[in-house]
């Protein structure tokens, strides 16, 4: 099967091929159409997509993908290091995104849930994501507040707040997941 050719534009990767952006975005929930707000599962796509970094590294290691940076083929590698110089903690977002997308799981991103990640287990269209994931390093340390904060918001949207601990040596991911009750 040809790899789907990407433009990198910043921070997105761009596929021009209505075909190509079709079959990308139906094998995974990958990106986001143009002029489509919420794409249904089994909907063509006849416009360009847009997928994040994250997306297109991944992609790109599983062999679908080839990144055009500046206008010539790239490799991963090439990739992951310009990924890795615009975005402040893309390394440990990508380990955690690789791991869970590994598992099954559909990857979004989680922004508007003030989160790194929100996370559905059969795609958007299909049901709400069940849960919101904060990347964070093994060795970082959390404000209690912005633990509180964030709680609070994952409980008012319906979701399960889970802090993804990166072990940045072993790139091993340890997930913490909390469940709110009434006292």
């Amino acid at each position: 099967m040809e790899k789907v050719k990407a433009l990198i534009i910043g921070t997105r990767a761009l596929i021009f091929n209505p075909e190509h952006a079709s079959r990308v975005f139906t094998s995974g929930f990958y990106g986001k159409p143009f002029g489509t707000k919420k794409p249904k599962p089994d909907e063509k796509i006849e416009s360009p997509l847009e997928l994040s970094l994250l997306e297109a590294l991944y992609l790109c290691e599983l062999g679908v993908l080839e990144p055009y940076i500046g206008g010539k083929p790239s490799s991963c590698g090439e990739l992951r290091n310009y990924a890795e110089s615009i975005i402040h903690n893309f390394r440990d977002l990508y380990i955690v995104y690789r791991d869970l997308r590994s598992r099954g799981y559909i990857v979004r991103s989680g922004l508007k849930f003030g989160s790194d990640f929100a996370i559905y287990e059969r795609g958007p269209g299909l049901e709400h994501a069940p849960y919101l994931v904060t990347v964070m390093r093994l060795s970082d340390s959390i404000d209690p507040i912005q633990l509180v904060g964030a709680g609070r918001v994952s409980h008012s949207v319906r979701k399960r707040l889970i802090l993804a601990l990166v072990d940045p040596q072993s790139q091993q991911v340890r997930y913490i997941m909390f469940k709110w009750v009434k006292m």
